[in-house]
């Protein structure tokens, strides 16, 4: 194992799309792990596929770390840009006879797995001198893997077909890149989701042919999975760390949550500030079984921290979602007027996405009424009609304030018999067009006297 002091880790994302949460956990934990001990973080980017690889998809990834509030000591280092250090590793493993040339067509492979699962070393002894370059494994033995998580993992080398280290058109597979990168930049500690385990005999092989003794530190991070146990995909779940981004969540929440997903602090809090998590990370603690990836968690956690935002920060955070594309005019926006109810709104949403269905009735013109919701309350409230009559009067020249509404509202119910939550329902609708919102009494407030009279009174001619 590596001595030294400061251990150096690396996240080494594909860019092959766009930031998998799943992959955001990684990084977090290989930042976290870093952060804790005083180590080096090393952002590396695995491009060797050149017809899957893009800039922008690079861009995208580093954006979406630096939105996690992610930062990097080392890099961004291209695969790409050290391809000469692959193919000498691959003719330094052909030129000490652990490794040959295939020239197999896939077509071959296929007919040949059907009796033999695996590449069955058709080109072992063939001594052809081009093609792509396999590796020879062992026939006996087993190749150990020391892992912080998952503890001694056995692997024969028997049960270990001779792998690809290099393609026929000379770009590397994954597993030499990061057996020749790990070894050159250092890496002391491996910390990566658990679906790669399997490859991790393969590289200690790797590693082992090109002379180098010493293993690095490995942790398997437990797979992220859904309700049904189901791992994560792209094809059933929205999984892009952006995605969430432009869902209203907030960095710091879902950093957060990220965290506990296989890892938890001391007394099993879940709003944990970052600063604590780093005091008390540790790649021991990591569970090995799958982590529940819970969006009605993630969800709560989000609200409890828009809820702890500076009053000013929530405003200005919030603001990208009322200025662009609103579901009202852009002119009908006033921001003094949002500013008003933006503590009422803040208690309320779960994330920011949610700020402008609960303020649209603020600029619009008419308010976007809920139609079953509507004809729901009209069921559910009989004297709806005259509920509306009475808050019409009593609203046109009460004093302009929230207690006083509020004790207006109270007394016509108490005249129908009713509560002042049932008594609320139809004003609310009338008013907003909705059923829920921000406090009724204070958004009347805001709204103002005349536009709240001209609203219960439209409201009333919808009833017979």
């Amino acid at each position: 194992m590596y001595s030294m002091t400061a251990p150096r880790v690396r996240f080494a994302p594909s860019p092959t799309g766009f930031l998998h949460v799943g992959s955001a956990r990684a990084a977090l934990f290989n930042w976290l792990f870093a952060r804790h001990t005083g180590g080096t973080l090393v952002l590396r980017i695995e491009d060797t596929d050149p017809a899957r690889s893009r800039d922008d998809l690079i861009e995208g990834i580093e954006r979406a770390l630096r939105w996690l509030g992610l930062d990097w000591d080392e890099g961004p280092v291209r695969q790409s840009g050290r391809m000469h250090l692959y193919r000498e590793a691959a003719d330094k493993l052909l030129a000490a006879g652990v490794a040959y040339y295939c020239n197999c067509t896939p077509e071959a492979l296929r007919e040949r797995a059907r009796k033999t699962p695996g590449y069955d070393g058709f080109c072992r002894d063939r001594a052809l001198q081009a093609g792509a370059v396999r590796l020879r494994t062992p026939d006996e033995g087993e190749t150990i893997v020391q892992d912080l998580i998952r503890g001694e993992v056995r692997f024969e080398n028997g049960a270990l077909e001779d792998f690809v280290v290099l393609r026929t058109d000379g770009s590397p597979t994954f597993v030499l890149a990061n057996a020749v990168d790990d070894t050159d930049m250092a890496i002391s500690h491996v910390i990566r989701g658990e679906d790669l385990l399997p490859s991790t005999p393969k590289g200690i092989l790797a590693r082992r042919l090109l002379g180098e003794t010493d293993d690095p530190v490995f942790a398997h991070l437990p797979l992220l999975v859904d309700e049904s146990r189901q791992k994560l995909s792209k094809r059933r779940h929205s999984v892009a760390v952006e995605e969430f981004r432009e869902q209203g969540y907030l960095a710091e929440a879902m950093r957060n949550y990220l965290a506990l997903l296989g890892w938890a602090p001391s007394d099993d809090r879940e709003v944990v500030s970052i600063d604590e998590i780093i005091a008390e990370f540790r790649l021991e603690d990591v569970k090995p079984s799958p982590a529940f990836f819970d969006e009605k968690k993630l969800g709560h956690i989000n609200a409890e921290y828009i809820r702890a935002l500076p009053g000013e920060r929530f405003i200005s955070d919030a603001l990208p979602w009322l200025e662009e594309d609103p579901p009202w005019p852009p002119e009908r926006f006033d921001l003094g007027t949002f500013t008003a109810v933006a503590p009422l709104v803040q208690e309320r949403v779960r994330t920011l996405s949610e700020v402008p269905a609960m303020v649209d009735f603020l600029f619009l013109e008419e308010p976007d009424l809920d139609k079953e919701e509507w004809d729901k309350m009209v069921g559910r409230v009989p004297p709806a009609a005259a509920l509306l009559d009475d808050a019409t009067a009593e609203y046109a020249s009460c004093d302009w304030s929230s207690e006083v509404l509020h004790g207006a509202t109270l007394a016509i119910g108490e005249r129908h018999g009713l509560k002042l939550n049932k008594a609320q329902a139809p004003i609310r609708l009338a008013v907003t067009g909705r059923s829920v919102g921000p406090p009724l009494f204070e958004s009347l407030v805001v709204l103002g006297r005349e536009c709240v009279v001209r609203r219960l009174s439209a409201a009333r001619q919808r009833l017979p």
